[in-house]
């Protein structure tokens, strides 16, 4: 086969350190825009950005030639220096989940991540990324998840 091909698809959540409600409106929507444009300028698809006041989602189409870890530190380290103006104290935890997604349920990705405000209206961060982990078959060790 002459060319490569590939359609891979990533669910990607991460939190401020410590789960510091620090993207609240001043910051949380440019935030998710930024975000967003840093994927797309590593040639990545970004079907969508989202999130509550300390975590954020992303819905993210890997180019063939980029690993999701380039990503994740590509879109953390400006993110955290842009948003320093703002709050002086922001910074994003240290780890990150990061989920394999069929193409087909791709608009169910986008819908839950559109849908964040009122998911957490009854649910914490850390609830939703044990079930994520679960969910996926991801062994982990309670005490190294969070910082």
């Amino acid at each position: 086969m002459p060319q490569s091909l590939s359609q891979l698809l990533v669910h990607i959540a991460f939190s401020t350190k410590d789960r510091q409600p620090f993207l609240v409106d001043r910051l949380g929507t440019p935030m998710h825009a930024y975000l967003a444009k840093v994927v797309r300028e590593l040639k990545c698809d970004c079907y969508r950005v989202g999130g509550v006041a300390d975590h954020v989602h992303l819905a993210v189409g890997l180019t063939r030639t980029i690993t999701v870890a380039d990503v994740v530190e590509a879109v953390k380290t400006p993110s955290s220096k842009k948003a320093k103006p703002y709050c002086a104290n922001f910074s994003w935890q240290r780890g990150y989940g990061a989920f394999s997604v069929g193409y087909g349920d791709l608009p169910k990705l986008v819908a839950y991540i559109d849908n964040q405000a009122e998911h957490h209206k009854k649910r914490t961060f850390q609830d939703e990324f044990r079930q994520f982990l679960q969910e996926n078959g991801v062994p982990f060790e309670e005490e190294y998840v969070w910082d």
